[in-house]
């Protein structure tokens, strides 16, 4: 590619590109692809211009231009990120709709003769006039039956001024509710959107091998286990599992599936492991899934949008007769046309709905995806807040601190099958494990044999002919009844209390105890204490670590009450304790044993990096770097609850208001008509706006 440098400071710059004209594919490819070089760490791509803005690590300038240089839009590489969606295409098509729609209404008013522009209202009113004429015969009181009343006497009263008004601004608003609705969906699923960077891929020879997912083509097989999200539409080729396919079809109840079955991107399998054999190059149709599913899904509405809903139908009829009175009393057609054109149905439709979708698209300014306006609903009313420990309060990416081997096993050796057995499940701790043998050059490709994982606390498999678990104490020692080595239990007593221990045994002894190190996360205590300024009572931790180590945590961390050695069930269990007792609870967790808790909570947030099936399960998403986007994702619910009970005062004051001088012949109907829709567009420009001070965005 050529390009000109345009301005350049440290760590930022602007090229403009050697190109007549740019697409809004190859923008959004450009885009997508400089977002994914290491050395990017943001970039913005204006296909008007042929320009690009980079910013980038002060140090890598030379890296960044010999990319640049590299690049080329028809480079396979490049093209594996062509399914990539940014919403460019949204904001292009809505804004020349905004234009067009503002620059015709000014030419007919400036060029058009009276007689054209009444005729040109009479043609646009047939529509609303009709949808009028519907609600009538089907004796539905809607707004629309307002809208083509006052529309239609203006008509019959030769206002053609007023109707055509009437007609600009709800067309005006329409288009605005439409906007904001598909653009707070597109950025809604590309948040939703996989984030899987490599796969195991099964090779003619039967080995499995880690690859980017960018390489792996159609007719290649690659291999998922339990826990794990499925990249690719494919065909089962071998192995027989159970998927839960609840994001992309609303069943609740994992389906089964055999060779021959086909299954989707986006879908997670929750029992068994199987090969796959992949059907479509890329996982960018679970974009459109997920655009669809958004769009159908009744999770969009939180209960102050349907509240507000079923108010304004249930209003239409007092307007009406509020009309009809104002008319019998004054027998004054001009006053109760003004009572006529002003309702509270259109801003009550129309602003809580922006309000809620322009507070999920706030949301995702701090890297925490929304799945419904309703979660955001139970957040702002939450008052017990319950954590997971390992990944959640503690940092994402623990290590191992120590290897205690037992039964004369050596360190190495032990941490080499450990990794073995880890490397093939999505957590923090097996990370931990994975990432220590790699940094001592621990190689164990020939130990690789079938593993299962097991969701009530660990893995077993079969490495030379003997049984291998690894898991925490209670499934190592009570659930397969393992022995420590005689002799031993003094060493084993001394196992340093401040680390998670991960325990591995062979053929039924005890055989190593790895150290995990996980260290608090520095800003928990501060999160846990803004919450509780933010209304939340009761803050909880939930482990399956031992006494000593929880308590050590939960002293540090300030919560209010903790539970140690819980296994997953019990996790939902008191979860669903407390929410008998009239608790609102949000649960907070990223493994694959926070599954059960999640579902059961009034609202689960998973963690971004953690397993598939958390994440596909919980009802929000946050990015793993802060827990500071609690907080915030908790301000940014209140904020949307302020805002819609301000916008209840305000409509029902303003049009009351309206509502009482029209009556009293002090408006007349255009000025009523006009009043109305403009505020009824200012409440939902309003309701567009962000909830939180810019100073208050994460960076």
């Amino acid at each position: 590619m050529k390009f000109i440098i345009k301005h350049e400071s440290r760590g930022r710059m602007r090229v403009q590109l050697c190109q007549s004209r740019m697409t809004l594919a190859q923008a959004d490819l450009l885009q997508a692809w400089l977002h994914a070089q290491p050395h990017v760490l943001q970039a913005d791509v204006h296909e008007r211009t042929c320009c690009a803005v980079v910013t980038f690590r002060g140090d890598c300038r030379e890296q960044l231009l010999s990319s640049l240089r590299r690049f080329s839009y028809s480079d396979k590489a490049v093209q594996a990120f062509s399914g990539v969606q940014s919403g460019r295409a949204i904001n292009r098509a809505y804004q020349e709709k905004l234009v067009g729609l503002v620059c015709g209404k000014a030419a007919r008013f400036l060029f058009l003769p009276a007689p054209l522009q009444a005729a040109w209202a009479v043609v646009t009113a047939v529509p609303y006039v009709l949808r009028g004429l519907g609600c009538l015969i089907r004796r539905q009181m809607h707004v629309e039956l307002l809208d083509g009343l006052s529309i239609g006497i203006s008509l019959v009263r030769r206002d053609f001024g007023t109707a055509g008004s009437v007609m600009f601004l709800l067309r005006l608003g329409e288009l605005l509710e439409e906007w904001t609705h598909k653009r707070s969906v597109d950025n809604l699923a590309r948040s939703m959107s996989l984030n899987i960077d490599r796969v195991w891929l099964k090779t003619p020879g039967g080995d499995e091998i880690l690859v980017p997912l960018t390489q792996v083509q159609p007719g290649d097989r690659i291999c998922v286990r339990t826990g794990g999200m499925i990249p690719l539409d494919s065909v089962v080729d071998q192995g027989e599992v159970t998927v839960n396919q609840a994001s992309l079809t609303g069943e609740s109840i994992p389906v089964p599936k055999r060779p021959g079955s086909a299954v989707y991107a986006g879908t997670v399998v929750e029992e068994g492991e199987c090969v796959l054999l992949v059907r479509q190059h890329s996982g960018s149709s679970r974009y459109d899934k997920i655009v669809s599913m958004i769009e159908q899904s009744e999770k969009l509405k939180s209960a102050a949008e349907s509240q507000a809903a079923n108010l304004a139908d249930k209003l239409v009829p007092y307007t009406l007769v509020g009309s009809g009175l104002v008319y019998l009393l004054t027998r004054n057609v001009t006053r109760a046309l003004s009572v006529l054109m002003v309702d509270f149905s259109c801003a009550l439709k129309l602003a809580m709905p922006l309000a809620v979708l322009s507070a999920m698209r706030e949301a995702s300014d701090f890297r925490a995806t929304v799945k419904g306006g309703k979660y955001l609903e139970a957040i702002a009313k939450a008052d017990t807040i319950v954590f997971d420990k390992t990944g959640t309060l503690t940092y994402a990416s623990p290590v191992v601190a120590q290897v205690v081997p037992f039964g004369g096993n050596s360190e190495e050796e032990m941490l080499r099958l450990a990794a073995c057995l880890e490397e093939h499940f999505p957590h923090s701790m097996a990370n931990a494990v994975v990432s220590a043998a790699q940094q001592r050059g621990l190689s164990h490709e020939e130990l690789h044999s079938q593993v299962q994982y097991l969701v009530a606390h660990g893995i077993a498999s079969t490495v030379g002919g003997k049984k291998v678990i690894i898991g925490s104490a209670h499934f190592v020692f009570e659930d397969e009844h393992c022995a420590i080595p005689a002799g031993e239990q003094d060493k084993f007593d001394a196992l340093p209390p401040e680390y998670s221990h991960l325990y591995l045994a062979i053929a039924g002894q005890l055989s190593a105890v790895i150290c995990i190190a996980d260290p608090l996360r520095k800003e928990a205590a501060q999160v846990i204490q803004t919450l509780r300024q933010l209304g939340v009572k009761k803050t909880v931790m939930l482990t399956g670590d031992s006494e000593r180590t929880a308590a050590a945590i939960a002293a540090q961390v300030g919560v209010d009450e903790y539970h140690s050695e819980v296994l997953p069930e019990d996790k939902a269990n008191f979860v669903q304790q407390e929410r008998a007792l009239g608790h609102t609870v949000i649960m907070l967790g990223d493994g694959i044993n926070d599954s059960p808790a999640l579902s059961a909570a009034s609202v689960g947030i998973a963690i971004s990096d953690g397993a598939a099936i958390a994440r596909e399960i919980a009802d929000v998403t946050v990015a793993a770097e802060d827990l500071n986007e609690l907080v915030a994702l908790r301000r940014v619910a209140q904020g949307l609850m302020d805002r819609i009970h301000s916008n209840y005062r305000f409509v029902i004051g303003f049009n009351g208001s309206l509502i009482a001088l029209g009556a009293l012949g002090i408006l007349p109907p255009a000025t009523s008509a006009m009043l109305h829709n403009l505020s009824t567009l200012g409440v939902s420009l309003r309701s567009m706006t962000d909830l939180l001070p810019d100073q208050d965005k994460l960076v």
